[in-house]
C-alpha cells in the first residue's frame, strides 16, 4: 500500500471546500464524488466533487432530491453537543484524532443514533454495537479506495453519519431519503449494495480477485453478523476465498458471543487480558512471517499457533481454519486500542491470504444517557415489539400474520402430522407463539432458506405436512429447491409467502414483487392469494388439505381489512375456483390478492357517480377459473385485472388464456393495472 500524504490514502490529494476540516482539524479533504454537484456548504458536511461530471443519472436524481433536506437546526433540535462529530466531515478526518478522542467520538456517535433513531429502537441496536468497530475501520482503512463491505444494512448506520450523511439520517427509509441498507446510488463509501444479508464475502472476494489482476493494492473488508454465518453462501464463499488465497479481511461482527446456533446452549466467549495480548500476537507480522520461511520455523509457528488458539478460541473458530481463513480473535468489539492494533497489524500484511477477524460486540452496549434517552422515548416499547395478549385491540393492531397464526393452530389440533419451518432474517413476534405453543413441531432455520425448503421436502416424504414460511424477498434465494426439490417431484410442500407486495419503508430490497411471477410458472404448483383474513384462513384450511402436490398463497405485511374480525374455522375452498363480489354493467374489475380490496373501493367510487362495475375476486392464479375469466369476457365491455407484482404475473395468465381461448375476437377489450409500474 502506498503511502499517504497528510493521511491521505495511495498519494491522493485532497482538498476541502467546507469550513471544518481545515480549520480545526489542521488538513484538507475532500470526498471525491459523492454526491454529484450539490450544494451541501450550509452544512458544512458534503462537498462537490471533481468526478462529478463523469457520475451516474442515479447519483445526480439522489442529489436533486436531498437538496430539499431541512435546515440544519430544525432537524437536530433536541440533540446533545458533539463537537467532535462536528469536525467529521468524512472518513479521513478520523486519521488525526487520538485514541481518547476517537472514544469520545463514538460515545457522540452513540448520542446521536440514539436521538435520531429514538422511534425504531429495534433496528438501532445492531449499529449501536458496532460504533466502534466502525470507527476503527475508518480510522485504519482508507474508503473508498479500500472497500469496504458491510451484510446487514442495520449495521451500517455510523458508517453512514461517518461518510458525509449525518444531516440525512432522519430521513432514512422515507421518501426521497436515505436507503436503510448501503447502496452504490447513494455513496461513493458504500462499496456494494446489501439488504438480504449474506453476499459480502462473495463479492468482496470478487473485488479482490480483480485487484490483483489489475495488479492494484487497496484493501478489501467485509463485515458479517452471526445472522449472516447461518447462510450457506458465507461458506461457499470463504472456502472459495481459503482456495484462491487472495488477501481479504473478513470482520465477524459476534453480538451474541458465541458461535453456536444456540446461544442458550454453549456459553459465552470471554475476553480476558491474556486473550487480549494473544491476539495481537496473532495478527502481528513478525508471527505470521514465520509461514513463510523454512519447514522448521513454519512447523513451529504451526504449533504456537495452535496452542494459543486453543486457549483464547471459541468453540467453532476452527471451522474458518479449515475453510482456509486465519483466524484472529475474540477481539473486544469496543476496545478501540485493540481494534485498531489488530487491523493496523492485519492491513499490513502482504500476500498472506484471507483473515477472519472474530470481534465481540454487545447489542446493548450504549452510554446511560443513550439507555435514559431510549426508554424515555419509548416508554411502551415492549407492547409495540412483543405479542402480548394483554394489549388491548385499540392499541395493538391485529395483522395476517396475527390471523395465520391462529389458522395454523386451529389446523395443528386438527391434523397432528403439521410442522412449520420457518426461514429468513428474523422472526415476526406473532410467530413466536406458534414457537412456543408447539416447540417440537417448530423448526427456524434462520437465513438458510434453500435448506428450510429441502428440508421441508424431506418433512413431507417423511410423511407430515410441512408449511414452509417464507417472506416473499427472501423465496428468491431458494428458488431452484422449490424447482428441482418440491415442484418437479410433486411433493406436497405449503409455502407460506409472507411480506408480499409492498413493504413500507423497508424499500426495495424487502419488497415481494415478484413471487407470482417465478410460482405461477412452475407445472405443478398451485398458486392463491387471500383478498381478505377471511379467505387467508380458508387457504390455510385448504393447503392442509392438499397431498398430492405443492401449494403457495401469499398475504401481505400490516393489519387486516377488518378490525371488528371474528375468526371463523376454515373452509376448505374448491381448487381453480373465484367468486363475483359485486355484480354491474360493461365493466369488470379482477382482483388478485389484496388488490380486491383496491377494486372494492374503485367499485364504491364509481357507484356514486352511477357507474355500476363488476368486481371478481380471482383468488387463484394457477390454476385458473376459466369459467369466470369466459363469463367476464363475454358480458363485460371491459376487462380490467388489478394485481401487485411483477410483469409476467396474474394479468400475463389472464392474456394468455384470452387470447388462446379467442376471446379476444369479440367485443372485451382487456387492460391491467399493476402497482409496481417500474418492472
Amino acid at each position: 500500500m502506498g503511502s499517504a500524504v497528510a493521511q491521505c490514502p495511495h498519494g491522493i490529494t485532497s482538498h476541502s471546500t467546507g469550513n471544518l476540516g481545515q480549520n480545526k482539524l489542521g488538513y484538507s479533504s475532500r470526498c471525491s464524488k459523492f454526491p454529484c454537484q450539490l450544494d451541501f456548504a450550509r452544512f458544512g458536511l458534503l462537498h462537490q466533487g471533481s468526478s462529478a461530471a463523469s457520475s451516474s443519472d442515479h447519483s445526480t436524481e439522489f442529489g436533486r432530491r436531498i437538496n430539499a433536506v431541512p435546515d440544519m437546526d430544525d432537524m437536530f433540535w433536541d440533540k446533545v453537543p458533539t463537537p467532535l462529530l462536528d469536525m467529521v466531515e468524512n472518513p479521513i478526518h478520523l486519521k488525526n484524532l487520538s485514541v481518547q478522542e476517537l472514544k469520545g467520538l463514538a460515545s457522540e456517535i452513540r448520542s446521536e443514533l440514539s436521538c435520531i433513531m429514538s422511534e425504531k429502537p429495534n433496528s438501532l441496536k445492531a449499529s449501536l454495537a458496532v460504533v466502534e468497530l466502525t470507527i476503527a475501520i475508518h480510522h485504519v482503512f482508507h474508503a473508498p479506495v479500500d472497500k469496504i463491505l458491510w451484510d446487514v444494512g442495520e449495521q451500517t448506520y455510523a458508517h453512514k453519519i461517518l461518510t458525509g450523511r449525518r444531516a440525512l439520517m432522519r430521513m432514512m427509509r422515507q421518501k426521497n431519503g436515505l436507503s436503510g441498507f448501503t447502496s452504490r446510488f447513494e455513496s461513493e463509501y458504500d462499496s456494494f449494495g446489501t439488504g438480504h444479508g449474506c453476499n459480502s464475502v462473495s463479492a468482496g472476494l470478487g473485488m479482490a480477485i480483480a485487484r490483483d489482476i489489475k495488479g492494484k493494492r487497496d484493501r478489501v473488508v467485509t463485515v458479517i453478523s452471526n445472522a449472516t454465518t447461518l447462510a450457506g453462501q458465507v461458506y461457499e464463499a470463504m472456502s472459495n476465498a481459503g482456495y484462491l488465497d487472495s488477501n481479504m479481511i473478513v470482520i465477524l461482527n459476534d453480538s451474541r458471543r458465541s458461535l453456536h446456533p444456540k446461544i442458550e446452549q454453549e456459553p459465552k466467549t470471554s475476553i480476558t487480558a491474556l486473550s487480549s495480548t494473544l491476539i495481537k500476537i496473532q495478527s502481528s507480522k513478525s508471527f505470521r512471517i514465520t509461514k513463510r520461511i523454512g519447514r522448521g520455523m513454519h512447523e513451529l509457528a504451526a504449533k504456537f499457533d495452535e496452542y494459543a488458539r486453543g486457549m483464547i478460541g471459541p468453540q467453532g473458530s476452527t471451522l474458518f481454519e479449515e475453510l482456509g481463513l486465519y483466524y484472529i480473535g475474540p477481539v473486544d468489539g469496543h476496545n478501540l486500542e485493540d481494534l485498531i492494533c489488530v487491523l493496523q497489524q492485519v492491513s499490513s500484511l502482504d500476500s498472506m491470504g484471507p483473515v477472519l477477524i472474530h470481534v465481540i460486540t454487545e447489542d446493548n452496549h450504549q452510554d446511560a444517557e443513550c439507555n435514559e434517552k431510549i426508554e424515555s422515548d419509548n416508554p411502551q416499547e415492549g407492547m409495540i415489539t412483543s405479542y402480548d395478549d394483554s394489549v388491548s385491540s385499540s392499541v395493538q393492531t391485529r395483522t395476517y400474520s396475527d390471523c395465520l397464526v391462529d389458522s395454523l393452530l386451529m389446523e395443528a389440533e386438527k391434523h397432528k402430522d403439521i410442522v412449520l419451518v420457518h426461514a429468513g432474517m428474523e422472526m415476526e413476534p406473532s410467530f413466536q407463539v406458534l414457537q412456543e405453543t408447539f416447540a417440537d413441531r417448530f423448526f427456524d432455520v434462520g437465513m438458510a432458506e434453500q435448506h428450510a425448503v429441502t428440508f421441508s421436502a424431506g418433512l413431507s416424504r417423511g410423511g407430515l405436512r410441512p408449511f414452509c414460511i417464507i417472506p416473499s424477498t427472501f423465496l428468491q434465494r431458494a428458488y431452484d429447491q422449490v424447482v428441482h426439490d418440491v415442484d418437479r417431484q410433486k411433493i406436497p410442500v405449503r409455502f407460506v409467502i409472507t411480506s408480499a407486495g409492498l413493504v413500507g419503508n423497508s424499500g426495495p430490497v424487502y419488497c415481494g414483487a415478484f413471487d407470482v411471477t417465478f410460482m405461477s410458472c412452475l407445472p405443478n404448483m398451485i398458486v392463491m392469494a387471500p383478498s381478505d383474513e377471511d379467505e387467508l384462513v380458508d387457504m390455510v384450511a385448504t393447503a392442509a388439505q392438499i397431498d398430492d402436490r405443492p401449494v403457495c398463497f401469499r398475504y401481505p405485511r400490516g393489519a387486516i381489512v377488518r378490525t371488528d374480525h371474528f375468526m371463523h374455522p376454515g373452509i376448505p375452498l374448491e381448487i381453480g375456483k373465484g367468486r363475483v363480489l359485486v355484480e354491474g354493467k360493461e365493466v369488470a374489475l379482477l382482483g388478485y390478492g389484496a388488490m380486491v380490496q383496491n377494486c372494492l373501493k374503485a367499485q364504491a367510487l364509481l357507484s356514486r357517480l352511477g357507474i355500476e362495475v363488476t368486481v371478481a375476486d380471482a383468488r387463484f392464479c394457477k390454476p385458473l377459473d376459466t369459467e369466470l375469466l369466459t363469463l367476464l369476457c363475454e358480458n363485460h365491455k371491459f376487462l380490467i385485472t388489478v394485481e401487485e407484482g411483477s410483469i409476467g404475473g396474474f394479468a400475463s395468465h389472464v392474456a394468455q388464456f384470452i387470447a388462446l381461448n379467442g376471446h379476444l375476437d369479440g367485443t372485451v377489450k382487456v387492460m391491467n393495472i399493476r402497482n409496481f409500474h417500474f418492472w
